[in-house]
């Protein structure tokens, strides 16, 4: 296991990530992935980022499979992000931690489209409540998806109705912890008959891990890139 050692973020309110984003997000969608698939299995961040010697099975992938998800951050007095805790019965990622979203459809103008739709879906968080304020890199998953991570403020008085099917629980964690380098970490176990690692952000007794650790890491690195 290794932790960064980084200096923590600055203190963050709504109008400090405000200016943040404006200058660290990208402020239209990243077209790698979106209009020119084959881009994606080049680009960064990934799963494959902390196993370089799976570098070679990426390029022999087929084009990755457009994805958004919503990474919403509640306007309070402490800022913090919803993430979901999925079910235990789905098909696949059963029992993680999740941001809301999913596969971007045909009818889907752009990822905020795919990502308001699915959270709606998944949460019941309607869009009114939601102001999206930029975009983090395209995140090239190992199960063949390019995922866009849509940031955005959620204004309070909101009301959730989580689908049971998918959704086991949504709960809240601080955006400074996600944010803060010394809560990054490296863990590895087995896959697949080989040691692979992943990105991690214990909190408390939740395991956030793997895509939703490597999205909050790569919003670090945009935000607080010197």
């Amino acid at each position: 296991m290794q932790h960064a050692h980084t200096p923590a973020p600055i203190q963050l309110t709504e109008s400090t990530l405000r200016a943040l984003a404006l200058s660290g997000l990208h402020q239209e969608p990243p077209n790698d992935g979106l209009h020119d698939p084959d881009r994606a299995k080049l680009g960064s961040p990934s799963d494959f980022d902390l196993n370089p010697e799976l570098a070679a099975q990426r390029l022999k992938q087929p084009a990755p499979r457009p994805a958004a998800v919503l990474v919403p951050i509640v306007s309070r007095s402490e800022l913090t992000v919803l993430l979901t805790q999925r079910t235990k019965d789905l098909p696949s990622h059963a029992g993680q931690i999740a941001f809301p979203g999913g596969k971007m459809e045909a009818g889907d103008n752009g990822p905020v489209a795919t990502a308001l739709r699915e959270t709606q879906e998944e949460i019941g968080l309607e869009a009114r409540f939601v102001e999206p304020i930029g975009y983090l890199d395209p995140y090239l998953t190992g199960t063949g998806f390019c995922i866009f991570p849509v940031v955005a403020l959620v204004r309070e008085g909101f009301r959730l109705n989580p689908d049971s099917s998918e959704v086991a629980e949504v709960f809240e964690v601080p955006l400074a912890f996600l944010l803060d380098a010394q809560n990054h970490q490296t863990h590895e176990r087995a896959w697949h008959g080989s040691m692979r690692q992943f990105h991690a952000m214990p909190f408390q007794d939740r395991y956030i891990w793997g895509v939703t650790a490597g999205i909050m890491k790569n919003m670090h690195q945009r935000l607080f890139a010197t």
